[in-house]
């Protein structure tokens, strides 16, 4: 039997080889690291058999699928843990590997898991792991396994299997331990040595407000202990950086219950910084050749059944009903722009049309995935769409992820993409998304921009690029995208007369740019931990007195200040120096003024900087200058 390797190395073996086997002829060390295999392209555990000639690519604990994998199986043990402490007060649901670790949920009616059990399931864990309990995989019929999960009261597990399609499905035991999975696993227990239980927070099975409410702990594991080590020691710093957290300390926003869930609030210095991204992001696309466009909160819900957000994403919508006609509360943007592109006739010589709107949207988000300002239901997204002909189409996707690495690059982030592909609720035809897919591929390859496919994740009319930043924490975040979009040109009539005089369709692109505003601000606090460049800050200055005799000079200082465009703030209080300079720290002002004696008989200041450093001391008007200076840099 030949197995080919993916170097195009090709190895005969005897007959039931399991990629372990061929791991270990090519050294005990990737033997060790192996935990599942790709045989002939299908993902299938280290000891599955094979039996006839085939291609298998190793699965390593180096890769991200390889940590997936041991992660996944990480679950299964924090499963198993879990019953063997709690038994039949507990029953399990489902566990998978998520970014930076992974999660299972359990439901119980009897108890409630807190923090301080953490160390007694993890020491359960940590014999179990010890004992080198295999895992293996089995196959049953799905009434066997009904029967099978219905016996040991796991009624969850019972449902889960009843939706799924297959006469057959495929289970994992490892002891005692038994739960339905598709797998990959690893081959034992005995791979599993650092992991930590990290967090448990409530949540709804199948993620539904109507269904039960299950409990969900989270927890993380690594082949080291020192990437643990890292990963802890970037949480607490995460902690710390939490724009929840900083958005209170710094008075930038609040929620409020009688509000409404999801529904920020935004106060004099959250406001000031939004107005302030806004009016960077209306000069940037006007630079750029957008038109700036707004339409209306509400549309009738015939125009909604029009596009396909009806069918496809009405259980995300809001809807209100006047004078006896549905109206839909917009989740986007994208309908009253057609209509402002349907309003005239459109020749090529118009194309590309570049419609930018700060649309403010309403989206229903269940009340368990709303998190701060990085998932809200009211939100303002920096929405163009670009009408293009077919031959524009790769120039005006290119001009898009220019302009996405000229922004990024002022903000100082790095970035990924991935291309998310057709998903299973969809509209269009099966050559528009061909198409759709294919443009989006040539321009990102033409970048040399590495990307990852993303299967099935696209939007309901067409396929994307999703752009991921990269924080000071080396989190992934998703903002900006671009969609390609053929179909609702075609729902919507749109049309152009072309240099043959006859009607032609556009191409419509979706783009953001920043993406959700509230979720950049967000993403800025906690990549900035608050500490925002100059030009973005709120205050960017606090004048202060050291004594009542300097509150006069210090008055005008700040009303120069003020003239002359620096966000600045004056604290006069009758308080000691020190504890003006750190309240200014504290809210992360860039430069506190101090006065004195000194400065006032000069007619200067000495600023000084939240770091802690003193500037020597300059004129109100050199001061000024160097902010602006400062400030135009980003540019």
């Amino acid at each position: 039997m030949i197995i080919e390797l993916p170097d195009g190395q090709k190895k005969e073996f005897p007959a039931a080889v399991t990629p372990l086997d061929v791991a270990r002829s090519l050294g005990e060390r990737l033997a060790r690291e192996t935990v599942a295999a790709r045989i002939d392209g299908k993902l299938a555990d280290a000891t599955t058999p094979i039996s006839q000639d085939a291609k298998v690519e190793l699965i390593t604990l180096s890769s991200p699928e390889g940590l997936d994998v041991y992660r996944h199986s990480a679950a299964h043990l924090m499963a198993h843990a879990v019953k063997d402490l709690y038994g039949d007060e507990v029953q399990v649901t489902i566990g998978p590997a998520i970014e930076n670790g992974f999660y299972y949920d359990f439901f119980s009616e009897k108890h409630t898991f807190t923090p301080e059990e953490f160390d007694k399931i993890e020491a359960r864990m940590a014999e179990l792991a010890a004992a080198d309990l295999p895992i293996n995989r089995e196959v049953m019929g799905r009434e066997q396994a009904m029967e099978l999960f219905r016996g040991m009261g796991e009624n969850f597990k019972v449902e889960l299997i009843r939706d799924l399609p297959d006469e057959t499905v495929s289970l994992y035991r490892q002891g005692a331990f038994v739960d339905l999975c598709r797998g990959p696993h690893l081959p034992s227990t005995r791979f599993l040595k650092v992991f930590k239980l990290t967090s448990v927070a409530g949540a709804y099975w199948r993620g539904s407000e109507k269904n039960a409410m299950l409990q969900r702990i989270y927890a993380t594991a690594f082949p080291d202990k020192k990437e643990l080590k890292a990963y802890l020691a970037r949480l607490e710093e995460a902690k710390k950086r939490d724009h929840r957290k900083l958005g209170k300390e710094l008075d930038l926003f609040s929620f409020s219950e009688e509000a409404g869930v999801g529904l920020p609030i935004w106060h004099p210095k959250g406001a000031l910084l939004r107005m302030l991204l806004e009016d960077f992001e209306r000069k940037e696309h006007l630079k750029r050749g957008y038109d700036i466009v707004l339409g209306p909160q509400i549309l009738r819900t015939e125009l909604w059944m029009k596009s396909g957000h009806y069918n496809n994403y009405r259980e995300n919508m809001y809807f209100t009903e006047i004078d006896e006609q549905s109206y839909g509360i917009k989740p986007m943007n994208c309908l009253a722009h057609m209509l402002i592109y349907r309003s005239r006739m459109r020749s090529y010589r118009d194309l590309p049309l570049r419609f930018f709107e700060l649309g403010t949207v309403h989206r229903h988000e269940k009340s368990g995935v709303l998190h701060g300002l990085l998932r809200v239901r009211e939100f303002t997204q920096d929405d163009a769409h670009i009408f293009c002909t077919p031959d524009q189409l790769n120039d005006e996707i290119l001009g898009v992820l220019r302009f996405v690495r000229d922004v990024m690059a002022i903000f100082g982030f790095q970035y990924e993409m991935e291309i998310s592909t057709r998903p299973e609720k969809s509209i269009g035809s099966d050559e528009d998304w061909e198409r759709a897919t294919e443009a989006l591929m040539k321009a990102l390859e033409s970048t040399g921009q590495p990307f990852e496919i993303n299967a099935g994740d696209g939007a309901f009319y067409g396929p994307k690029i999703d752009v991921k930043l990269k924080d000071a924490l080396d989190r992934r975040w998703q903002c900006a995208t671009i969609q390609c979009d053929f179909t609702l040109p075609e729902r919507f009539d749109l049309t152009f007369v072309g240099k043959d005089g006859e009607k032609h369709r556009p191409v419509m692109l979706h783009r953001v740019i920043l993406g959700a505003i509230e979720r950049f601000v967000g993403v800025l606090i906690e990549h900035f931990e608050g500490k925002f460049p100059l030009w973005l800050a709120p205050v960017q200055a606090t004048v202060m007195n050291v004594t009542d005799n300097q509150a006069d000079y210090a008055g005008k200082v700040f009303e120069t200040l003020r003239a002359a465009g620096i966000r600045a703030e004056k604290d006069l209080r009758n308080e000691k120096l020190s504890f003006k300079i750190r309240e200014a720290q504290q809210a992360k002002v860039p430069y506190m003024l101090v006065i004195g004696d000194q400065e006032m008989a000069a007619g200067t200041v000495t600023a000084r900087m939240r770091d802690g450093k003193n500037l020597p001391s300059m004129g109100v008007a050199e001061f000024c200058s160097l902010v602006r200076g400062e400030c135009e840099a980003y540019k």
